[in-house]
């Protein structure tokens, strides 16, 4: 873990060191002005020496104007430090995601991710900060002032050895209570997010059901548990101010008492015992923030071991040393493949998936809910890995591609539609960065989109929401598969992607595909009959095994489970838009 974030710390490693130097010497001087102090009520004012008023109020002034100027850049190192150590650990947390695999992403939650990029960074911020300076503070303050209480008296120095192992066993045993429900209030956070995330994100099917009160109670439960933890966390904390104060009292009454007595037997001037409650306090003091210190980096432990568990993830997928950055068609050859989410788990979602397609042909794959549709498109793409058998692209390995060439040369439309933030523009450009306002709409022309977007007032400048949400479902399905387009792909991916439009636009999309994407060879999830019936051939899943590959007339005649879906969808009046062409 300390490696981990040890290396986030960068460009900022001198900041980092010049710190504590500062606080060190920020420290050294206020350490000498109650001794300066002595020096002027004992050698001035007692013996009425005006020049030497004088002349030690001057060293205090220069002490205390090194200590603000040291304290002052301490302060400013240790927010460079502090500040950039948190940009440096959100990028390198960032930028490590950017390279998972879909097999890394699936073991943390949004929620969490969120959280680890956040919470968990601006308290490992706040923590490191306070190790700078207070952690390098308090112990140097600590020292001196029992060094210099020693020089002055040995006897009463020890008077604060024993409050000081008082205050340092009840601060600690106040500390044990409270670190556990520190983390248990960490753990919360998540359950936070995950609230406000999932609600945010799906406000209009909360909004559509009318579960605002729902939702609202959810999140209130989740702030509440927050609330109570944290309330009795610092309940607890707050004892450490009335046990201070005991400790910080009875040791000045001790220390007057005494001082007292060392005075008028003369083994002791007014001026020393004035700088020992100087002393007694500064010791004290820096014992209480050390106690802060304690809490702030425990609850910090568990921020830093879940940023470094994801500085730490290595992707499941790499380069090879040597990658292929050609892929010369698009032909698709599965050869007795297994796949598994989990490797090893003995639960294989493809089971020994053994076919070949030829570049160029039109493949429709068509099964239940569940039956690997979706995992069985991912391994083209290399978005996963299979666990055995392989899966070749244009008669090569996807494993020997560099994973960026083959993922331009297979476009996948998922599932999921994506749309970011900015114009059509931009968007479309997802697919080709450098494409020009003809070749988008040539791609819109394609994918049955430039109708509607002819149709706004802005047309390809229309600004688009983030997640797309002022066009409709089948709008931004539609510039999704524009988006691909642009990638002039070897192997088109449509995953279930044509869902949300009418079958009339589905079929004119098809059209276009075979008429000005020939040599392309595309691959329809669909969950209609109507969207693969013409295809070259059509691959029916069942159960993660291929219960059939062939032609629209041959599967009627020949698999069952193909002939279930026909009937249920044709025999039963056809798809309920399918008048609409």
């Amino acid at each position: 873990m300390l490696k981990a974030l040890g290396k986030c710390i960068g460009q900022y490693k001198k900041d980092t060191i010049l710190a504590p130097v500062f606080t060190t010497l920020e420290v050294i001087m206020e350490i000498l002005i109650p001794f300066v102090t002595a020096m002027i009520i004992d050698e001035g004012i007692q013996v009425q020496n005006m020049h030497n008023i004088v002349f030690y109020g001057v060293i205090m002034l220069g002490l205390a104007f090194l200590s603000l100027f040291f304290g002052v850049q301490a302060g400013k190192y240790a927010a460079s430090a502090s500040t950039g150590l948190a940009c440096n650990l959100r990028e390198n947390m960032y930028g490590n995601i950017q390279k998972f695999a879909f097999s890394n992403i699936d073991k943390y939650s949004t929620a969490g991710l969120i959280t680890r990029m956040t919470t968990d960074v601006t308290n490992v911020q706040n923590a490191f900060q306070m190790i700078l300076r207070i952690a390098v503070r308090s112990p140097v303050m600590l020292i001196c002032s029992m060094f210099m209480c020693y020089m002055i008296n040995a006897q009463l120095a020890t008077v604060f050895v024993i409050a000081l192992v008082i205050l340092a066993a009840g601060l600690f045993l106040i500390m044990g209570f409270t670190i556990p429900v520190f983390k248990k209030v960490f753990r919360k956070y998540d359950d936070l997010n995950a609230s406000v995330q999932e609600n945010v994100s799906a406000i209009r099917v909360v909004k559509s059901f009318v579960r605002e009160d729902y939702e609202t109670k959810k999140f209130s439960k989740a702030s509440d548990n927050l609330y109570r933890l944290f309330v009795k966390a610092e309940s607890i904390l707050a004892l450490n101010s009335p046990v201070m104060m005991f400790v910080i009292y009875a040791s000045i009454i001790a220390l007057s008492w005494l001082g007292a007595h060392y005075i008028v037997i003369g083994g002791m001037t007014t001026g020393n015992l004035t700088s020992m409650f100087s002393y007694v306090m500064g010791m004290m003091m820096s014992l209480m923030m050390l106690s802060m210190v304690v809490v702030m980096i425990t609850m910090s432990i568990a921020s830093a071991n879940r940023i470094a568990e994801i500085l730490e993830e290595k992707p499941d997928m790499t380069n090879p040393e040597n990658p292929v950055m050609e892929v010369k068609d698009g032909s698709i050859d599965f050869n007795h493949v297994n796949f598994s989410y989990e490797n090893g788990s003995g639960e294989d979602v493809l089971h020994d998936i053994d076919l070949h397609i030829k570049s160029g042909e039109t493949i429709g794959v068509i099964g239940g809910t569940g039956c690997g549709k979706s995992s069985f498109v991912n391994l083209i793409s290399r978005l996963y890995d299979v666990e055995s058998g392989s899966v070749k692209v244009g008669g090569i390995d996807v494993r020997q591609y560099d994973m960026d060439v083959i993922r331009n040369n297979v476009a996948v439309v998922l599932q999921k539609n994506v749309l970011f933030s900015g114009t059509i523009l931009d968007n479309l450009r997802w697919g080709k960065e450098d494409a020009t306002e003809a070749e988008c709409k040539e791609a819109c022309v394609q994918a049955c989109a430039d109708d509607f977007i002819e149709n706004f007032p802005d047309k390809y400048n229309t600004w688009i929401e983030q997640g797309g949400t002022n066009v409709s479902g089948g709008q931004k399905q539609r510039l999704c598969i524009a988006r691909a387009l642009l990638k002039k792909p070897k192997v088109l991916i449509l995953d279930d992607s044509t869902s949300a439009v009418d079958t009339a636009t589905d079929a004119k999309i098809r059209e276009a595909f075979a008429t000005k994407i020939p040599g392309t060879t595309k691959l329809i999830i669909s969950q209609r009959i109507s969207s693969v019936e013409n295809a070259d051939r059509i691959l029916v899943l069942d159960d993660g095994v291929i219960s059939g590959f062939d032609t629209h007339e041959k599967l009627l005649e020949s698999n069952p489970i193909y002939q279930e879906i026909y009937d249920a969808q044709m025999k039963a009046g056809g798809d309920f838009d399918e008048k609409a062409g």
